[in-house]
């Protein structure tokens, strides 16, 4: 156990989610007393809690409702010290149909956690953004400093989220500070990312269905992403600054494909899916971080390669019931 977070009473929301899942089980396995904020579900899912080791599990409070509600998420923080906050509506292809929905979660939602923190008087806010707040690279590696281009609705609903989070900072002296994680992939992922698109696909069959080839991410595994959210709560000097979680290393989806391939000693062949292409105008090309600033603040750097993630995320895979056909596309 890290003895920067044993004892202290930590909310997480946005817990239910991928990234969510894996903080929370770090943060348990770290000692902190972990509160889980979940979506409601009258069925009683904890979604990807369910999927974290049971010793964890059972050392965090989970409680269950939604973001957009301010009075709720004003109870479910109090007494908290520290707040992950990772809620959020994250499917591009959804953002386009459902525009509104998406700003209500993700920059409503932001607002009222953002004040909730305030009433309590909490050490720390960690606010979620996301790579795709850049739009496509104007210049790379990108760092911090790179210019704000909302190329869908989802990326502009977290622009405007991030400014709200910055604004508490400077307006009120909230103590935020702001990841943004470079397409985090690893276990328990939603089969609408591209990784466990793809992984999904090859291990049903040799014929995938993709939509473009070219695009480049700098692609992070999620125990790396974790650990990174980690490390700049604990910083003090990360206290209203922004900070980019990658590798460094930018893979184009065409790169996926064969390193899945190669890791199932399979040749794959890909056919184009009209319906998983982005809008003329809305696909990012290009998307690789400069972690520096994050490194040189926290000590943080990721740890797990590429080819190495892929293996872990294809024996993950292969473990599971795939009920549903790969090939469908998931918004």
């Amino acid at each position: 156990m890290s003895e920067a977070w044993i004892g202290r009473r930590v909310v997480v929301t946005g817990a239910g989610g991928f990234i969510g899942s894996h903080l929370c089980e770090a943060l348990a396995r770290a000692g902190a007393s972990v509160r889980a904020m979940t979506h409601y579900r009258s069925n009683g899912s904890l979604d990807k809690l369910a999927d974290i080791a049971p010793d964890a599990r059972r050392e965090i409070e989970m409680v269950a409702g939604d973001i957009e509600d301010a009075e709720w998420v004003g109870r479910a923080m109090a007494g908290t010290e520290v707040v992950m906050h990772l809620a959020a509506l994250v499917g591009i292809p959804y953002s386009y149909r459902a525009p509104r929905h998406v700003v209500g979660t993700n920059t409503v939602g932001t607002l009222n956690v953002l004040m909730a923190a305030r009433r309590e008087g909490v050490s720390r806010v960690v606010h979620t953004s996301t790579s795709e707040v850049y739009g496509t690279a104007q210049f790379v590696p990108m760092t911090e400093r790179h210019p704000l281009n909302a190329q869908s609705p989802y990326a502009a609903s977290k622009i405007g989220a991030d400014q709200l989070a910055l604004s508490m900072h400077c307006s009120f002296g909230l103590p935020v500070s702001i990841v943004r994680p470079f397409n985090t992939y690893g276990p328990r992922q939603s089969a609408r990312a591209i990784i466990p698109a793809i992984v999904g696909q090859a291990l049903a069959g040799d014929v995938l269905r993709l939509g473009a080839l070219t695009p480049t991410r700098d692609f992070t595994y999620v125990t790396d992403t974790a650990a990174g959210f980690m490390a700049i709560a604990a910083s003090e000097a990360a206290v209203g600054g922004v900070f980019n979680l990658g590798t460094g290393r930018e893979a184009s989806v065409g790169e996926i494909v064969r390193i899945v391939g190669a890791a199932l000693g399979r040749e794959l062949r890909v056919e184009a899916d009209p319906e998983r292409m982005r809008p003329e105008g809305s696909e990012v090309d290009r998307l690789l971080s400069d972690p520096t600033l994050a490194r040189e603040t926290t000590g943080w750097r990721a740890e797990v390669p590429l080819e190495e993630g892929i293996a872990r995320v294809i024996a993950w895979m292969a473990r599971q019931d795939r009920g549903s056909d790969p090939a469908v596309y998931a918004v």
